[in-house]
């Protein structure tokens, strides 16, 4: 069992991290934004560009850089719905994820969520995989001032666990989400669920790099904090 001096935390993003969900999301925006007329945007290209940003930004990116709040709360929402419709049934755990869990809590290691979702779609995740009461603290966008590639949402998190920064590692399958550790001075594991190992390579805060939790065990990667070549679990 790992010392709580000093003291370590995990913080994950939701989506794509705690559940292989991703293209659920990505399916809802393409739908919405073909309302829109935006028929060369596909689920790859959002899943590339923009995975793991807020919807606001999203919005800003795709649709028109200058929305009103309102609008931009507006049509986020229409998403989610669309989003929930579609996944109520297809939601499950990552493999390997409840003992991950269980390991972490045995080894004291601090748990967070640090995501780009709101509080509603935390709240239907969560309570699908039965694992709301996991974690020690929940941070989403309206914590903060900027989302993701930002690193906002970590430091809070970080700083709810009473945790600081390079004892933290954040659980990340977006590209912006691994620049927003990066930039709050943490270490990542990249999980492969949006994007390939490949992508994530580039990044010298990625210490390991999963397809799933399965035989991923919590001391082998506090003992990685240090350590700054990426590496795969086969």
């Amino acid at each position: 069992m790992l010392t709580t001096d000093p003291r370590y935390a995990f913080i994950f993003d939701m989506d794509g991290v705690l559940t292989d969900n991703m293209r659920f999301h990505a399916d809802s925006w393409v739908e919405l934004f073909r309302d829109f007329g935006l028929e060369g945007l596909d689920a790859e290209r959002y899943l590339v560009e923009t995975a793991g940003m807020k919807g606001h930004d999203v919005l800003r990116y795709f649709l028109d850089p200058e929305i009103s709040e309102a609008e931009a709360a507006r049509l986020t929402e229409l998403k989610d719905f669309l989003y929930r419709i579609m996944s109520r049934e297809l939601i499950k755990p990552m493999p390997g994820l409840e003992l991950f869990l269980d390991h972490a809590a045995e080894s004291r290691v601090q748990l967070g969520i640090g995501t780009g979702a709101g509080p509603r779609n935390i709240e239907y995740v969560l309570d699908l995989l039965g694992i709301a009461g996991r974690f020690q603290a929940i941070v989403d966008p309206s914590q903060v001032i900027n989302g993701k590639p930002a690193p906002d949402i970590f430091l809070r998190a970080a700083g709810l666990l009473e945790v600081p920064p390079s004892n933290c590692i954040v659980f990340e399958d977006a590209l912006p989400g691994v620049q927003a550790a990066r930039s709050a001075g943490m270490k990542c594991v990249a999980v492969t669920t949006t994007n390939s190992a490949d992508a994530f390579r580039e990044f010298d805060n990625v210490i390991r790099i999963i397809d799933n939790f399965s035989g991923l065990l919590p001391i082998e990667l506090c003992a990685l904090l240090n350590q700054e070549q990426p590496t795969t679990l086969s």
